[in-house]
């Protein structure tokens, strides 16, 4: 008895002082060699694998995982346009590392900037996109940590919008799953990132041959992005995603010691997740949910689709059968106004809640008059269409 309590004392000195805490089934290995790493199941979120997430850790490249947002949320906004033309500033085209080789003065579209970032790594591009954004990488960068600070990531500040090395830069691989996430809400960010190979000023007597930094892009089945990094500091980091029908993965890893191992523990975690998981689909986005009556209402009646997928993410195996779909909704009374959250559609599972979509109402419902309701009570009476 004696022996088996120092055992046990033992043991827990040795797990206390373990580097890296993994989180994922019993006898599940991934990302052995990563520093960190995060598996998520990009349309609920759901995490299913996960190692020394929360670690502040340099993210060298990945940080354009953020600058792409901004400039897809920028695009969606109506603030730019994929045909603008970016003047390279000095700043721009004085950046090291992987670049395009800008030079002062030059222009080029935001489409090209953007794939320049997707594809090829950038920095001179992502920096030029920051200051058109912006007007200075510096305010640019505001917008990435006050969008960091909306998504609720805790571990992560920028310094600079391209990820070269800077003192008090860090995100951790919980974060850039999010961030990633994020991204893949604007799923023609995927036409970039998912380019093996292309050129840059193909009609001029330079023209520039990328090739994409993320090589699963060709190597293995359904990746289509998103982000190499590396540095000195960082050593080899990847954030990659991959979709299978209904079902898109992102990986995450940090630390690693070279493409290599990097490229082969990203691709052991994607096979994890499609080996294991399947995506069952509840509603795509825009289909046809319900339609409620609003008594009194200008027009009467409301319909609710779906403004967004919503998917549940189940073992392989597991009954479709055992999931239960259920409307709740609000108390509906006119006037209604644009936006208003009228209900929800509730996901449960052995009466436990996993999946939520609220229903939205897609346009105003104003109170209508007494004559109008009497108008309705007499076709009611008289059965008039």
């Amino acid at each position: 008895m004696k022996r088996f309590g120092i055992m046990l004392v033992v043991w827990f000195v040795a797990f206390a002082l373990c580097p890296f805490h993994v989180f994922a089934e019993p006898g599940v290995e991934l990302a052995a060699q990563a520093r960190s790493a995060v598996l998520m199941d990009a349309l609920s979120g759901k995490i299913l694998f996960e190692k020394n997430s929360h670690e502040k850790l340099p993210p060298a490249s990945i940080t354009k995982v953020m600058t792409m947002l901004l400039i897809m949320e920028a695009l969606d906004q109506g603030k730019i346009s994929l045909k603008d033309k970016v003047r390279v500033s000095e700043k721009a085209a004085t950046m090291g590392g992987s670049q395009i080789f800008l030079e002062p003065g030059e222009e080029m579209s935001v489409e090209d900037m953007l794939k320049a970032i997707a594809v090829a790594s950038a920095n001179d591009a992502a920096v030029a996109m920051a200051e058109h954004i912006g007007g200075t990488e510096e305010h640019f960068v505001e917008l990435m940590n006050k969008r960091a600070a909306e998504l609720g990531l805790k571990n992560t500040h920028f310094q600079n919008s391209n990820g070269l090395p800077a003192d008090n830069h860090y995100s951790s691989a919980h974060d850039i799953a999010v961030m990633s996430r994020e991204l893949l809400k604007h799923p023609e960010i995927t036409k970039y990132t998912g380019i093996y190979e292309d050129y840059l000023r193909k009609n001029s007597p330079k023209p520039f041959w990328l090739v994409n930094t993320n090589k699963l892009v060709r190597f293995y089945p359904g990746v289509n992005g998103l982000k190499t990094g590396f540095t000195s500091e960082a050593r080899f980091c990847l954030t990659a995603t991959a979709k299978r029908d209904h079902m898109q993965v992102i990986a995450v890893v940090m630390g690693e010691p070279d493409s290599k191992i990097r490229n082969k523990e990203v691709s052991q975690m994607l096979d994890y997740a499609f080996n294991q998981y399947t995506n069952l689909m509840v509603y795509k986005k825009g289909d046809l949910i319900a339609r409620k009556q609003v008594p009194k209402g200008k027009p009467e009646w409301v319909e609710f689709r779906a403004n967004r997928p919503l998917g549940l993410l189940i073992r392989k195996g597991e009954d479709p059968k055992s999931y239960h779909k259920q409307i709740i909704w609000n108390n509906i009374e006119a006037p209604i106004k644009k936006g208003q959250v009228l209900g929800k559609v509730q996901v449960s599972k052995e009466g436990r809640a996993v999946a939520e979509l609220e229903l939205i109402s897609t346009q105003d419902i104003q109170k209508a008059s007494m004559w109008s309701n009497f108008k309705k009570t007499l076709r009611k009476i008289f059965f008039i269409d």
